[in-house]
């Protein structure tokens, strides 16, 4: 990764202490965030497989998507990652593309390539869950990455009932929600649940008490801006009570294939939602590019700090035979304009050296 000389370091978000016995002193994690992979994969199957939604999904990656997503920008996305100071890794979602059993077992190989099932975690997005499919020809080959602290080799887990995990590491309680539910073709919604959200609420107050900063995982974005219906999270207002009441330090999302920031109220102040870009997406027209984020948080003085870099994808020079594109070169750089203090729960006044400034790809900053 090539840091761009003029991206500085600064805070994002310095939020007093949550819970009765505040952070642990001493505890500095950077978390990786990545999403919506897509892992490119040679899809099909037997006929009687596509005789589904998958059909439609399938012409979408041959007619467009295959242009789109590449196995190059995740080759980079790796090189990369393996080059930064990381302890700790998230994939909130859409790792396949049309839930085919096969990819499953190959996207298992890639989140390997990222590191041990001990420090890459992964939540599944609707894409993960395309069609209905039983647990064993699916999720089962990601059971080590989305397995809670004290779940053990639990057989036929973790299923969306037993959402959310929780996962301790270092100051970090790391606590992953499942919105993946099968939908009807042209759909792509997404559904938390009674049982997950007072499982989030439980887990969220028992990290509080403990002093830990508490990270949410979720595919869809939680907030109330203007997403489509059909692909919206349909309880995402129950979500928003539940973080009003128990709080949370940071929340992540992938889904839109965009960049996002915002925030969401809690009862000591607010907590920053990022969205994170596809993952394998090459330049977009609409200014997405794949990106991944790097948190630096660790604990200060009025609670926690949380430093955010921007890490998006350069394409370099394409090899192409007989006018098809062969392969794509290219490197991940930090954004040239640093995220700051995007979010100010404690600073009703901010002060001048903790000003906002514009979110990079020409995605507005909004309140979700």
């Amino acid at each position: 990764m090539t840091p761009a000389a003029s991206a500085p370091t600064a805070p994002l978000h310095d939020s007093s202490a949550h819970g009765p016995s505040g952070p642990r002193a001493g505890d500095c994690m950077v978390l990786a965030h990545l999403s919506d992979p897509h892992v490119p994969n040679r899809l099909g199957g037997r006929p009687h497989a596509m005789i589904n939604k998958r059909v439609i999904g399938y012409l979408s990656w041959r007619l467009r998507r295959v242009r789109i997503h590449r196995a190059e920008v995740l080759a980079a996305l790796a090189r990369d990652l393996a080059a930064a100071d990381v302890d700790h890794i998230v994939v909130t979602g859409d790792i396949v593309n049309i839930s085919l059993p096969s990819e499953f077992t190959r996207t298992a190989e890639w989140l390997r390539s990222l590191g041990t099932p001990a420090n890459v975690t992964v939540v599944p997005g609707n894409h993960d869950a395309y069609v209905a499919m039983t647990w064993e020809r699916s999720w089962a080959a990601w059971q080590a990455f989305m397995r809670g602290d004290g779940d053990g080799e639990q057989e036929g887990g973790p299923r969306r009932d037993d959402f959310p995990i929780v996962r301790r590491r270092g100051p970090l309680a790391l606590i992953g929600l499942c919105t993946a539910v099968p939908t009807a073709p042209g759909r792509s919604s997404g559904t938390v649940g009674d049982r997950q959200l007072d499982g989030l609420d439980a887990a969220l107050r028992g990290a509080a008490q403990d002093g830990l900063f508490r990270v949410v995982l979720l595919h869809h974005p939680p907030g109330d801006h203007a997403t489509p219906r059909s692909k919206r999270l349909t309880d995402a207002a129950d979500f928003r009570s539940v973080i009003a009441a128990a709080g949370a330090e940071m929340i992540l999302h992938g889904h839109e294939h965009r960049f996002r920031v915002g925030e969401l109220p809690g009862p000591e102040g607010s907590a920053p939602v990022f969205g994170v870009p596809s993952a394998s997406m090459l330049p977009h027209a609409n200014g997405a590019v794949a990106q991944f984020h790097l948190h630096r948080i660790a604990p200060c003085p009025r609670g926690w700090s949380i430093e955010t870099r921007v890490c998006a994808f350069r394409p370099g020079p394409v090899e192409s035979e007989r006018g098809r594109t062969r392969h794509i070169h290219g490197t991940f750089i930090e954004s040239e304009r640093q995220i700051r203090d995007l979010v100010r729960s404690h600073h009703p006044t901010p002060p001048p050296d903790l000003a906002p400034v514009s979110s990079p790809n020409s995605t507005a900053t909004d309140s979700v």
